[in-house]
C-alpha cells in the first residue's frame, strides 16, 4: 500500500516511520510512505499557506490553492484513491475503518493546521473526513501517523504473526485479553496457572472469558454491537451483563 501525506510539517514523520514494525514494513516494501510539503506548492515568494477567515474570527485558515496544487501535482487532477481529510469534524476512526482502508492500494492523507481548512478543500477535494477522537489537536500530523500505523497492521505480512491483527483490541468488537510473560512469579504476583498448563483449548477459553470480562468492565457499550456467541452471552450474564433490548 502507498500513503501520500500532505503536510506543513514533513519532518514530524521521519522518526516514527523509521522505527519498529513500520520500518520493517517499509524495508519489506509492504507499505510506501511519501511525505509532501504543502508549502512547496504555495504561490508567491513567501509561500503563504494561511489567511484570516472571511467574516472575522480568531485564528488562521489554510488556503485552498496550496492544498489543491499539492494534491493534484502528486495525484493528478482526478485522484483515483481516497483523499482523506484529517479533521475533528470527521467520522471517528475505529478498527473497522482501519480494516476497510487496509484493502485500498493507495491512500492520500491531508493534514490540517491553524483554525482549519478552507471549506472548498473539504467539499471539492477530500473524499472522506476522519477524526481520531472527540478532541482537538494542533494539526493533522499525529492523526496521519495514527492512521498509517493502524491501517498498516492490517496489511498481510506487516505483523510477524499472520493472525496478530485479528486478536487486537476492537478487531472483533471486544477489548483484548491480558498478556503475561516471564518470569512466572514477579513480586509474589503469579501468572495464571492456565497459561502454564499447555492446554491450548483451556487457554483459548480463558482468553475469551477475560476479553469478555474486560470489555464489560471497561467498555460495556461495545458489547451491544459485538458478535457474540451463545456461550459468550452466558459468560457475560453470569458477570452481570444486561443486554439492551434491540428495537424491532
Amino acid at each position: 500500500m502507498k500513503f501520500d501525506v500532505f503536510t506543513l510539517l514533513p519532518g514530524v514523520f521521519e522518526d516514527y516511520l523509521n522505527s519498529s514494525i513500520l520500518l520493517k514494513a517499509l524495508e519489506n516494501q509492504l507499505i510506501e510512505v511519501a511525505v509532501h510539503d504543502i508549502r512547496d506548492w504555495a504561490p508567491g515568494k513567501h509561500h503563504v499557506t494561511d489567511e484570516p477567515p472571511y467574516g472575522g474570527g480568531g485564528g488562521m485558515v489554510m488556503k485552498p490553492e496550496p492544498v489543491f496544487n499539492a494534491v493534484e501535482a502528486v495525484l493528478g487532477d482526478k485522484p483515483d484513491c481516497p483523499v482523506i481529510l484529517l479533521t475533528p469534524q470527521g467520522k471517528v476512526f475505529d478498527q473497522k475503518t482501519a480494516q476497510r482502508l487496509a484493502r485500498e492500494p493507495h491512500l492520500a492523507l491531508i493534514c490540517g493546521r491553524y483554525e482549519g481548512f478552507d471549506e472548498r478543500i473539504r467539499t471539492h477535494l477530500a473524499t472522506e473526513e476522519i477524526s481520531i477522537g472527540d478532541f482537538v489537536l494542533t494539526g493533522g500530523e499525529l492523526p496521519a501517523l495514527v492512521l498509517i500505523d493502524a491501517i498498516s497492521r492490517n496489511i498481510p505480512g506487516v505483523l510477524g504473526d499472520p493472525d496478530g491483527a485479528m486478536t487486537d483490541s476492537h478487531s472483533e468488537g471486544l477489548l483484548e485479553y491480558p498478556h503475561y510473560t516471564r518470569p512466572a512469579v514477579f513480586r509474589d504476583w503469579e501468572v495464571p496457572s492456565v497459561l502454564l498448563s499447555g492446554n491450548h483449548a483451556a487457554i483459548e477459553n480463558w482468553r475469551r472469558e477475560q476479553s469478555l470480562a474486560r470489555t464489560l468492565e471497561r467498555r460495556p457499550e461495545l458489547l451491544d454491537r459485538a458478535e457474540l456467541s451463545e456461550t459468550d452471552r452466558q459468560i457475560l450474564q453470569k458477570l452481570g451483563w444486561k443486554p439492551k433490548e434491540r428495537s424491532a
